[in-house]
């Protein structure tokens, strides 16, 4: 009896034997080559960035980059002499992974890669992106930066002082667990969801991302759990004083719908407007405040993984292809011109001292903030001086929701 279980286990061992595939990478990589990267490729300048969102010489930028960081993207041989592959070879794995939503096992027939090693390539790309480019391009605006936004939006939305605007996305999470479901799940979504707290400008760029809250809460609990407003309780933030009407405000206001809290720092629609002065401030408001979701449909539109079901099981590789969208969007933006700001590596951000949480200092900013009497008397104020601007047409119809109304050509 101990015979047969011992060849039993022998016989089981043999088929659970890795074999090895040679899946003939290298003839993949010649046809990459032809097709995007030599002088006479079949597939250049529009073609390119249709296929990968970015232009050739951001996406060659960005795998020096990495390659030069993370030695899992370099080439090299394995144990049989075998050479591996490229750089070139593996940014575009996981690239197809962000654009297209492929399940890894899909790229073997064309691009000769296992899913392991697709997997891998994703997950890596990801990281090594958020370490190389999130410091830059997750950054909170300086004073400089928030001088260039208020101009802007002044200009194009006749908002004076306006910072972005503020809003969430729910992600879908198809492999959550059971267990979390109902943690995951709210009321207007039939699946569990986990939440993106955004700040976008007019030019989309998205100012602040906060990621990983549950799908169940709404905008509120969302707002309370993020990073959003720590700066101006703690005094950390930048010089963002400004007048309206002969009226001195502290910091600079985002636009938020119905649902937010008022704060100094916010400006809401108004429910029912009973003049032609308050309706034009609710059609100017409602048409400015969609900025972030214009950002969300760019968003979903060129990184297709977000658009759709997410098949990872565990919550933080999640957050690492949420933040790895936002750095190459943002990026996208400034390497084509369409940033708002410019970065000014010469500008030096002065040191500040972070008061304590829960002393005198803190208290008296976080009631500053809180202050229901100012938010009221700043959207009168913005009522007064969008009455006179001529940017909103008292006739024309409310926006509609612009999150899922682009094209393929919108973000190409």
């Amino acid at each position: 009896m101990i015979e047969q279980l011992q060849q039993e286990n022998t016989e089981n061992a043999r088929r659970r034997k890795r074999r090895y595939i040679h899946r003939f990478h290298e003839v993949a990589n010649e046809r990459l080559m032809q097709d995007y990267f030599v002088d006479d490729a079949n597939f250049i300048g529009y073609y390119f960035r249709r296929q990968f969102r970015m232009h050739k010489s951001l996406f060659l930028r960005i795998v020096n980059d990495v390659t030069a960081t993370c030695l899992f993207f370099q080439q090299c041989q394995d144990a049989r002499g075998t050479v591996g592959f490229t750089p070139i070879q593996k940014c575009i794995v996981a690239l197809r992974q962000l654009v297209y939503d492929t399940c890894p096992d899909a790229l073997e027939e064309n691009l000769r890669m296992s899913g392991r090693t697709a997997r891998t390539s994703i997950h890596k790309f990801c990281k090594y992106i958020m370490r190389l480019y999130g410091p830059l391009y997750l950054c909170k605006p300086t004073c400089s930066d928030i001088q260039q936004l208020y101009t802007h939006h002044s200009n194009v939305h006749g908002f004076p002082r306006m910072l972005g605007s503020l809003d969430c996305l729910h992600w879908a999470w198809g492999c959550c667990f059971n267990a979390h479901k109902g943690q995951y799940t709210r009321g207007d979504h039939s699946y569990p969801t986990v939440i993106l707290e955004a700040v976008a400008s007019q030019d989309m760029w998205i100012w602040h991302a906060f990621f990983g809250s549950v799908g169940s809460l709404n905008d509120i609990n969302v707002l309370n759990m993020s990073p959003l407003l720590d700066d101006m309780y703690n005094g950390t933030a930048p010089d963002s004083s400004f007048q309206v009407a002969g009226t001195s405000y502290r910091n600079g206001y985002y636009l938020v719908d119905g649902i937010y809290p008022e704060r100094t720092c916010s400006v809401k629609s108004l429910s029912c407007p009973n003049d032609r002065k308050r309706l034009k401030f609710k059609r100017a408001q409602e048409k400015a405040r969609k900025d972030v979701k214009r950002a969300f449909g760019a968003l979903k539109k060129r990184w297709h993984i977000l658009k759709y079901h997410v098949s990872y099981i565990e919550e933080k590789k999640m957050s690492e292809v949420m933040y790895t969208c936002i750095i190459l969007h943002n990026m996208i933006l400034e390497y084509e011109g369409n940033a708002i700001c410019e970065y000014n590596e010469n500008e030096i951000v002065p040191p500040t001292q972070a008061f304590e949480v829960g002393s005198a200092e803190y208290m008296s900013r976080r009631t500053i903030v809180h202050d229901v009497e100012t938010h009221h008397v700043l959207r009168r104020d913005l009522t007064e001086h969008i009455w006179n601007v001529d940017h909103v047409d008292l006739n024309a119809e409310p926006v509609d929701d612009l999150e899922d109304q682009f094209s393929d050509e919108d973000v190409i």
